[in-house]
């Protein structure tokens, strides 16, 4: 006898066209896609799909058991090289991979599953598949785990509330199928990020080659003001195309960042004259001299050919034309820290303290942010818009929220 287990059967009883399932590895999700199929080709002349990342995916993890489960059903034998069962019913089973999406199209489906939906190409869905369900009014089943903030994470927010649609999220415990023993050795060999993602089916920022594993939008995102009690600081890193810096401040052990530079085929003197125009607005709070503290890269010690001053040289003089503006201090090493080093002291401040779920804070700028932003695999400023959960500050108001460390 076939028996679903309660998160399961949530799943399989709503009757929300499309359903979308977040869940953890080992929580039972072929399982319940091959109840689903079967359910939906129990009819004459239905078509159910069952679609993986690729042919081969969708071979090796559900041909086999799909078999077993339909065998007394077979209205002939299975079609080994089409995937696809013919049930006595008159419906019909079939397993399809999305490496070539655009092979897919011509069948009118009754109801299509998407399996690790994180790792089908987005364009398949609104391009190939959801036509597919349109003559018949199908159902579709989104089924998953999270792979960072991608299309699924995308698809997930923008289903909650909506219409026709319905959304779950189960960790692999709620599914019955992994001791909690099992599950404890996991938390002693995994990173804290990989566990979460993985057995508490969270969208973490652990996408490949994410660096700011830390910076979260909802935690390091919102707005901030200049403080004319406290310093503020200048960080330079004196690349010419583009040159970037950022102006911000430290209030109480959390970073502010107020606004950042991003001068294209520029040099230190045009960034030293911007810095001047950026911070102008602060005087019209204090009318007293404006303390600094500017940090930098080392090389910038370093004479770059043909100029007779080094960067840091150029940035000193500013501070000197304004000496009535400004009281500067600077903090340059004779060399930078290693990559690493650097990495893991942006990811220890923009969690501050992890035990008590304390965050850095901050916004400001505009491409700084999304490089943030990309870091967490979400999308560019040219590209698609925020989830519904998250509420940015304006784009009219120019500057965008950045980032907390």
């Amino acid at each position: 006898m076939i028996e679903l287990k309660p998160p399961q059967w949530k799943v399989f009883m709503s009757e929300s066209r499309f359903r979308v399932l977040v869940a953890g590895r080992r929580f039972g999700k072929t399982f319940l896609s091959l109840i689903e199929l079967c359910r939906a080709a129990w009819s004459p002349g239905r078509l159910a799909w069952y679609v993986a990342p690729t042919y081969k995916q969708a071979k090796r993890i559900a041909w086999k058991p799909l078999k077993q489960m339909t065998r007394p059903y077979w209205a002939s034998p299975p079609n080994e090289t089409d995937l696809r069962v013919e049930l006595i019913t008159g419906g019909t089973i079939c397993l399809r991979g999305a490496d070539n999406y655009d092979a897919l199209r011509g069948d009118g489906l009754d109801f299509l599953i998407l399996d690790e939906y994180a790792s089908i190409a987005p364009e398949a869905w609104p391009e190939v598949l959801r036509p597919a369900l349109a003559d018949r009014e199908g159902r579709a089943l989104f089924i998953g785990t999270p792979r960072g903030h991608d299309h699924f994470f995308d698809l997930y927010s923008k289903a909650q509330g909506q219409k026709h649609w319905a959304t779950f999220q189960f960790t692999t415990e709620q599914g019955g199928n992994v001791s909690r023993a099992e599950l404890e050795s996991a938390t002693h060999e995994l990173d804290e990020r990989t566990y979460r993602q993985e057995f508490q089916a969270s969208f973490e920022n652990v996408n490949t080659g994410l660096v700011y594993y830390a910076f979260d939008l909802a935690a390091n995102v919102g707005e901030c003001e200049y403080d004319p009690r406290h310093p503020i600081f200048w960080t330079l890193d004196f690349n010419i195309n583009p040159m970037v810096s950022l102006i911000g401040q430290t209030v109480d052990d959390w970073v502010y960042v107020l606004d950042e530079l991003v001068l294209h085929d520029s040099n230190t003197e045009w960034a030293s004259n911007e810095f001047r125009e950026r911070t102008l607005p602060f005087f019209r709070n204090t009318m007293m001299p404006m303390r600094v503290s500017v940090y930098g890269d080392a090389t910038g010690n370093s004479k770059r050919s043909q100029a007779s001053r080094t960067d840091w040289q150029i940035v000193r003089d500013l501070f000197g034309r304004y000496k009535t503006d400004y009281k500067a201090t600077f903090h340059v090493n004779s060399s930078n820290p290693a990559v690493k080093d650097r990495v893991n002291c942006v990811n220890a401040r923009l969690r501050i303290n992890p035990a008590n779920g304390d965050y850095s804070f901050i916004p400001a700028a505009n491409s700084s942010f999304w490089t943030w932003s990309a870091c967490a695999g979400r999308p560019t400023p040219m590209g698609t818009s925020w989830p519904k959960s998250i509420n940015p500050i304006p784009i009219a108001r120019m500057r965008r929220t950045h980032w907390a460390t």
